[in-house]
């Protein structure tokens, strides 16, 4: 979830909770590891390396002699950077492509679906059994993590990422286990290859629709949830299915699903960042599905993670990009197209120029264009490398001014856009952030995402098309919009309810629909806002108990961290809309 802080103080600082999570079932505990409040869940930290020079080598892994085949999670059976000969689910025969490439050909295949809610677009799953499944509810740097793992598991591809335990140190989260900095497994995490079943020697050769009828299942793994906020539910396999129910779906190896219980819930984009052991710095021009963007506005805690989609070349020479990313509370991942990503590549908290509110120059902040190190083995220990294929596309990361110039590269890159265009652009980031909002009406960040596209549309047709505020407002102005009204996060605890659903969007509407069209009294009724009141919100309420729907109404709750949860009465931001009596008429 997106917030904005310090907009009294005239500074808009772009906020991501990525938590609301706590792995349920999967023993996180043992590692002496604290929820953290900020993400919400037991997330590890890491050593911060972003300012600090990485090389083509990383760092040194776990010794190859100490781990133990008790841990492993998967066995590795290829490299990388092998190529061979065999068709797969994303490239031909002899397509002559690494496993590096063959990974980024699986993101670039996987098709577009429409989501659970139908609100929005994500994808669907490709697996190598034919089997074909909606993507999993994840949030965005989860989204990230579990798309990698997943491939290197089903390939017998190498892949660990290494995070810092402040009581244990390093620790490292592979195809190995889960392990200290030598390489022995970290007391209270699995025994993977002994506790739970690999049945892919069994199962995996059988003809398609054979296995697909006989898919194995393990009810230990199917019971797991990411949550205890339980917002990992997979609804289209269930009402009780969470992360586990889904991760039996995909894997023939069970363990894979157990130690995704256990990386999802410890690892983030502070992770991601980390140029010298997980990921490294990529040029615009290179950019390929797979890789990874990130957005990062404070040196330590949240961050935006995007995964790149497509990329495809247009008229021109520029480039059409598109990619996917989870979202907090926890959503099946959404496609942005090439308009929408735009945004997100050319700001400045992607590594750009700039500072921070903490006075931080963004470009030492680890945002920017990343791609996956790969694994190697030498001198007896594992490191993640940046493929020797991939090192004319690798920056440095004390390259500052070649990591700042990559915003204006993609800005370049992507094409300049015509009035028409951005227009339309603006006007589907206004739809998009009132149907998140449909999903969960508290949404302090969908309304803050809403009122900065209309700014941005404001100028536009004034500039472009000579189109004045208001005749914008009755243009592109819903009801929704005044209900919904933007809100000064740090003094509004409606910020921090993460819990509304949909039913009570219906019911926040249907209240205010009765209310503006009440034909009783000759004068204009302005909508109700939905925020607190005197610390609740009980004209909603009641008028759901009102309706027979009392049980559709969810009760406040700080779904994550939040400082304002006395706060009584929301406040509203300083609104730049026109009134809502002066436009009511164009409106309903």
């Amino acid at each position: 979830m997106v917030k904005r802080l310090g907009r009294e103080a005239g500074i808009a600082v772009l906020v991501l909770a990525l938590g609301g999570c706590a792995d349920a079932g999967s023993g996180e505990g043992a590692a002496g590891v604290g929820v953290d409040q900020e993400y919400g869940k037991p997330l590890l930290g890491q050593e911060l390396s972003e300012g600090k020079a990485d090389s083509f080598d990383g760092l040194q892994g776990p010794r190859t002699d100490v781990l133990s085949s008790e841990t492993a999670v998967w066995e590795v059976t290829r490299r990388w950077y092998e190529v061979s000969p065999e068709a797969g689910i994303a490239w031909p025969a002899d397509s002559g492509l690494t496993w590096d490439q063959k990974y980024s050909a699986w993101i670039g295949a996987m098709e577009k679906l429409p989501s659970a809610s139908g609100s929005y677009t994500t994808f669907e799953l490709l697996t190598p059994w034919g089997k074909k499944l909606p993507a999993p509810t994840l949030e965005c740097a989860e989204t990230a993590i579990f798309l990698r793992i997943t491939f290197a598991s089903w390939y017998g591809l190498p892949f660990f990422l290494t995070a810092h335990s402040p009581t244990l140190g390093t620790m490292h989260f592979g195809h190995f286990g889960i392990v200290d900095a030598d390489g022995r497994r970290i007391s209270g995490y699995p025994r993977f290859a002994t506790s739970y079943t690999d049945y892919t020697a069994q199962m995996g050769s059988l003809p398609t629709e054979e296995l697909l009828a006989r898919w194995p299942h393990d009810e230990n793994l199917r019971g797991k949830v990411l949550t205890t906020l339980r917002d990992d539910r997979n609804a289209f396999l269930g009402e009780d299915a969470f992360a586990g129910a889904y991760f039996d779906e995909v894997f023939l190896n069970k363990r894979v699903g157990q130690f995704l219980l256990r990386a999802l819930t410890n690892l983030g984009s502070i992770h991601l960042i980390d140029a010298r052991r997980n990921t490294f710095n990529a040029t615009a021009e290179a950019i390929r599905p797979g890789d990874i963007m990130l957005e990062r506005w404070q040196a330590r805690g949240i961050g935006h993670t995007l995964v790149v989609k497509h990329v495809e070349e247009r008229d021109g020479g520029h480039l059409d990009i598109e990619a996917v990313y989870g979202s907090m509370p926890r959503i099946q991942p959404r496609w942005y197209d090439s308009g929408l990503t735009r945004q997100t590549f050319t700001s400045e908290l992607t590594g750009g120029e700039g500072e921070s509110y903490e006075g931080d120059r963004y470009v030492t902040l680890g945002g920017g264009l990343k791609r996956w190190r790969t694994p190697v083995t030498k001198s007896g220990r594992w490191f993640n490398i940046v493929p020797v294929a991939d090192r004319d596309a690798y920056i440095n990361s004390t390259d500052f001014d070649a990591l700042a110039a990559r915003p204006d590269r993609f800005d370049a890159l992507m094409g300049e856009l015509s009035p028409e265009e951005e227009r339309d652009i603006l006007i589907q980031q206004i739809e998009t952030a009132r149907a998140a909002l449909r999903e969960h009406p508290a949404s302090c960040s969908n309304r803050e995402r809403r009122e900065e596209a209309f700014a941005k549309l404001v100028e536009l047709n004034a500039s472009a098309f000579g189109i004045d505020a208001e005749t914008t407002d009755r243009t592109y102005r819903e009801l929704d919009d005044y209900v919904f009204a933007e809100l000064v996060y740090t003094e509004s605890k409606t910020c921090c309810w993460n819990s509304t659903t949909e039913a009570m969007y219906v019911l926040i509407m249907a209240l205010n629909d009765q209310r503006v069209q009440d034909t009783a009294t000759a004068s204009c009724n302005p909508p109700l806002v939905f925020k607190a009141r005197e610390g609740d919100y009980a004209e909603f309420r009641d008028f759901a108990i009102a309706s027979g729907q009392g049980d559709a109404w969810v009760e406040w709750s700080a779904d994550e961290t939040c400082p304002q949860a006395d706060v009584s009465d929301d406040t509203e931001t300083a609104h730049q809309w026109a009134d809502f009596c002066a436009i009511a008429t164009d409106l309903l």
